[in-house]
């Protein structure tokens, strides 16, 4: 069991849930800055203001209807918690965490810029300076310890502004924006960053059109159109990346999981069928460039009518994505049939309980197998590189009284994830480029904005309201990971 020369190993992170400096550094506010924390029980909250004074909250509910009133904007609130503000402070930590990561052994580090630290509004003339040069000393940091990053354009964060003046990604004027923006971070970082990826994922439309695409009215008509804006805005940036460095690559960045039947009923096999296009419609647009028959028809149904032009079409053929990237956290059951017990699992895609597997405090399932299966299902769809950026477990993990972290439930996931990735290479022939784990050090979680759910090799001293002394722990799964990495994949003991 060994993965090819070369493989990327490495850790994920999120500027919106890592980085804080929120107001720092001339950056402006992002969707996520104006989201509330929350718990398992308790949904995150959108924060907003009327002009004549009025303020309110919108439950941010995955994969439901939510809106924000139509006379109000999204706004910060002196009563409310936005955990985006700090995050796990990045901002003033990251010489030392990318210490940690080099002593891991990592060879790659992914991570998001945040577009409204480069622009603050969205459409700013000029790009902020200092904005820019703070990326410019961590890319610096990465090279110091030839870590590859690995740079995701929009991490559930667009720009505030351009959420409040056009409903978000909704409105076309983003589609030449994010070009600009890409084009400008393509310049300013050539020959530091060579792996790109434009919207961490695109799927999120559907699920969680918020955080995905920044829409406050988030109908059937105006998901869809944001995700087509989404789309030629990804391949205006494959064709810019490539023009810019020829060595540049860009891929997309989906969200995945195995969907199991819970009967044998072919109504079940039916409604598979159905939940897996509702998710592949985004790589088949976006890595095989074309929009499928199943999605139009399902237009056609809705009544939806795309704002478009044939040049659109014509940018999706010829620039798809270089590679696909993906997260898969676990799989899910689906039945047409009245079952006992509901699961939850990434972007609250909702399922019925899998009796086969164990689940952790926030009810995700644990499935030894999700990501040998979900690989060569992606595999055999595309026959594009693939990379797992995303897996790892939360948990509530605890700092015992002499800072140590024993998360022996974290090696038993990653390791289990590990070989069935190998399986995926060795026994089936997947091409995968790389594995960048959820996450390289604890950072806030986007389902319920919590620091209490946990999932990096690296404790962070921090608690859910952002008190603490923000001191960084190496946890158990530290070492183990490391050990791993060194191997190459062949040690899990």
């Amino acid at each position: 069991m060994a993965f090819k020369k070369g493989f990327l190993w490495g850790g994920a992170t999120a500027a919106n849930q890592y980085e804080g400096g929120y107001d720092q550094g001339g950056k402006g506010l992002n969707a996520i800055d104006v989201l509330t924390n929350g718990a398992v029980d308790q949904p995150r909250l959108v924060t907003w203001k009327k002009a004549d004074g009025t303020t309110g909250t919108s439950p941010l509910v995955w994969g439901k209807e939510f809106s924000v009133p139509a006379d109000a904007s999204p706004a910060i609130l002196p009563e409310y918690h936005y955990p985006s503000h700090h995050g796990t402070d990045f901002y003033h930590h990251y010489q030392e965490d990318i210490q940690l990561m080099a002593e891991m052994g990592f060879k790659t580090f992914r991570l998001s810029l945040s577009w409204s630290r480069i622009f603050p509004n969205g459409d700013d003339e000029q790009p902020n300076e200092a904005g820019l040069a703070f990326y410019d000393q961590i890319f610096a940091e990465c090279q110091k310890y030839q870590i590859e990053p690995m740079v995701t354009l929009s991490h559930y964060d667009a720009p505030l502004s351009l959420v409040e003046r056009y409903g978000g990604w909704a409105d076309r004027k983003l589609i030449d924006l994010f070009e600009k923006y890409a084009v400008t971070v393509f310049k300013h970082y050539k020959g530091q960053v060579k792996y790109w990826t434009t919207f961490n994922e695109i799927n999120a439309m559907d699920l969680a059109p918020y955080m995905g695409g920044g829409l406050t009215d988030p109908t059937p008509q105006n998901r869809a159109q944001g995700a087509h804006n989404q789309f030629v805005a990804s391949a205006k940036a494959v064709r810019a990346a490539h023009q810019i460095d020829p060595e540049m690559q860009v891929g997309q960045m989906l969200a995945y999981a195995p969907i199991y039947a819970y009967t044998c009923d072919p109504a079940d096999q039916v409604e598979i069928m159905k939940a897996q296009q509702e998710t592949l419609f985004y790589s088949d647009v976006q890595v095989g460039g074309r929009y499928p028959e199943y999605r139009l028809k399902s237009y056609e149904r809705q009544g939806i009518q795309l704002d478009d032009t044939p040049q659109d079409y014509e940018l999706l053929a010829e620039y798809p994505a270089d590679f696909l990237s993906f997260s898969c956290y676990s799989s899910s059951v689906l039945t047409t049939h009245p079952t006992d017990g509901d699961a939850s699992g990434n972007l609250g895609v909702a399922g019925v309980s899998n009796p086969y597997l164990e689940t952790n405090a926030w009810g995700w399932a644990t499935d030894p197998d999700c990501l040998r299966l979900a690989l060569n299902t992606l595999w055999d769809r595309y026959h594009r590189p693939l990379w797992v950026v995303e897996n790892g477990l939360g948990w509530a993990d605890q700092l015992e009284s002499d800072h140590t972290i024993h998360d022996d439930y974290r090696i038993k996931y990653l390791r289990a994830a590990i070989s069935s990735m190998a399986d995926a290479v060795n026994e089936d022939g997947v091409d995968l480029m790389g594995y960048t784990m959820w996450s390289a050090i604890d950072l806030v979680s986007n389902g319920t904005g919590e620091m209490k759910k946990r999932y990096g090799l690296v404790y962070v001293d921090c608690d859910d309201l952002g008190n603490g002394t923000m001191k960084r722990y190496k946890k158990d799964s530290f070492a183990w990971f490391q050990k791993v990495i060194a191997s190459n994949g062949t040690d899990l003991k």
